[in-house]
């Protein structure tokens, strides 16, 4: 099963139009049951996984008994089974041989780099989910086999890029009728009574599994609170506290009593979100080796305050909900950290920095829109350092290519890498962030982002220090440079001009004056620190050397 969730990643990835799925790999694949549970996967993108079977029943709450063979059903509606916008799903039903009963459904969810709204890339500005972009509730795209045309038109109407996005929703319809075809012949080969016992056993062994680890945490309460930086409208330093409960014996309780009500801005958690985030964590930290269907989901109890930032209330904006996921999963770890010290880890980059240009390109005169999330520093691990530059936890996605940026959009890339001093001191060092320089190639763009880690520098654990934050700036025609907003609406960006990305690095691990001096020397060949920073985090190791 997981093997044909694979096949419909790589036939996704493959016949994709835009480079947010084809190169960066913002997508999943998924098989169902009947009742629209989560059987298997892919290694695809966590916050997709753990939603995705609410998008099925969504579809099984408004067309159950009228759903047939043929039939194709796609939505993003966060209140109706999405998680936002610009993530959309695709529902393939596949029926026994007389087409009378569902045996199970495939699904692809995919983000979209346009579903309209205020904001080029659907990912900024908004108050409420109407500006947000296209609401789609669980449709019927194809009808026995024929498309919609009609349908399809008013979609394409209402996005900036329509042909891109109808390469990209052909290429999750056709993901899901493969993965719909590679079943059937395990049906063909198996039966069908013996395919949906299968189903049945993997969930509830996962569940068995889940439970067992899970009393390896030591009975107790845990409890953490993180901050997010702002909404971008004003508001500061917005917690998100959890309460772990833990006995052994029931599912492990995560109760996010205490954190921020919803805000303005469009940083607010669904649900579906949350459950993703604390799924993807639970696993990690207590059998990363255990499959992800709806077993896993079952041995946890998820608890989050309606109308609160981690469980939003209908119309709150939600197009930035990625970074409140990732402080989930800090914060989820904070808590845990002291009962599991070995496989905690420092915070990360713990954010879901997007940078999204938009214009016309000079050559042709089409528009574009580029929207990418760029990576940073991965935390300090109990034996490891952590990683430089990389997508962290829940994302899973790549860095774009500048290769591929500058073949696709009239913008050149001036420089791209990591930055100098931005890893958390430690016995183990936080990742670096990384810097990101783009200009605008003939004509102007204009720039949007969504910036996390920007205010709350990513904490160090057990001593280890914290890693740097990242930021927005713009370098105007004379050079000097202009620190934006953390989530900066709509900017114009002239062609003599620059936009800089830098995202945060992440923290350390342990007390500094407990790192190796192998370890030291070669942050020290590395070239990825100074010689300032080195000396104010190992003055003992400095001066010995300054002695020597």
């Amino acid at each position: 099963f997981v093997s044909v969730a694979d096949q419909m990643g790589a036939t996704l990835a493959n016949t994709a139009y835009s480079v947010n799925i084809k190169e960066r790999f913002d997508f999943s694949c998924a098989l169902f049951d009947a009742g629209g549970n989560l059987v298997a996967n892919a290694p695809h993108v966590p916050v997709h996984l753990g939603s995705m079977s609410d998008s099925v029943r969504a579809v099984m709450r408004i067309e159950r008994g009228k759903i047939r063979p043929g039939d194709v059903f796609m939505l993003n509606a966060p209140y109706e089974g999405g998680t936002h916008l610009p993530d959309v799903t695709v529902v393939t039903p596949v029926f026994d041989d007389a087409g009378s009963e569902v045996l199970f459904f495939t699904g692809s969810r995919g983000h979209h780099a346009d579903i309209g709204g205020m904001s080029p890339g659907s990912m900024s500005g908004g108050t409420e989910i109407y500006q947000e972009g296209l609401r789609i509730p669980p449709i019927r795209l194809f009808r026995e086999g024929v498309l919609d045309r009609d349908l399809m038109d008013m979609v394409l109407l209402n996005v900036r890029v329509p042909d891109e996005r109808r390469g990209d929703y052909n290429a999750q319809i056709a993901a899901c009728r493969l993965g719909a075809r590679r079943v059937g012949e395990l049906v063909g080969q198996h039966g069908a009574a013996r395919l949906t016992a299968a189903f049945d056993q993997i969930i509830e062994r996962t569940h068995r599994r889940m439970l067992h680890a899970a009393a390896a945490i030591p009975a107790g309460t845990y409890r953490f609170v993180d901050k997010m930086d702002d909404d971008g409208h004003g508001n500061l330093d917005m917690p998100i506290a959890v309460t772990i409960t833990a006995d052994g014996e029931r599912p492990v309780r995560f109760d996010f009593e205490g954190s921020s009500s919803a805000v303005k801005g469009n940083i607010n958690c669904p649900y579906t979100a949350t459950q993703s985030s604390v799924a993807y964590v639970f696993r990690a930290m207590v059998d990363p080796g255990a499959p992800i269907n709806q077993g896993l989901l079952d041995a946890m109890d998820v608890v989050a305050p309606l109308g609160s930032i981690v469980n939003a209330a209908f119309p709150s904006a939600v197009a930035g909900r990625a970074n409140t996921c990732q402080r989930i999963i800090d914060t989820v770890i904070g808590a845990l950290a002291a009962a599991m010290p070995d496989v905690a880890v420092a915070a990360s980059n713990g954010a879901n920095t997007a940078a999204i240009f938009s214009g016309s390109d000079p050559a042709t005169g089409a528009p574009y829109v580029y929207l990418e999330t760029v990576g940073g520093g991965f935390g300090g691990r109990v034996g490891k350092d952590g990683k430089d530059g990389v997508q962290v936890h829940l994302i899973n996605t790549s860095n774009l290519p500048v290769e591929a940026i500058e073949s696709e959009y009239p913008l050149m890339v001036e420089s791209y890498g990591f930055i100098e001093d931005s890893g958390g001191a430690g016995r183990t060092r936080g990742g670096l962030g990384l810097r990101r320089v783009i200009r605008p190639r003939g004509g102007p763009t204009m720039f949007s982002g969504q910036g996390e880690r920007f205010r709350n520098a990513p904490w160090g654990i057990f001593g280890g220090s914290e890693g740097g934050r990242g930021r927005f700036l713009k370098r105007g025609g004379d050079g000097v440079e202009e620190v934006l907003k953390n989530k900066p609406s709509r900017v114009m960006i002239a062609p003599d001009e620059a936009l800089i990305v830098e995202t945060a690095g992440a923290g350390g691990y342990g007390p500094p004056d407990e790192r190796p001096k192998e370890a030291i020397a070669e942050d020290r060949r590395s070239g990825k620190f100074s010689a300032d920073w080195l000396a104010h985090h190992y003055p003992d190791q400095s001066t010995a050397e300054q002695q020597q």
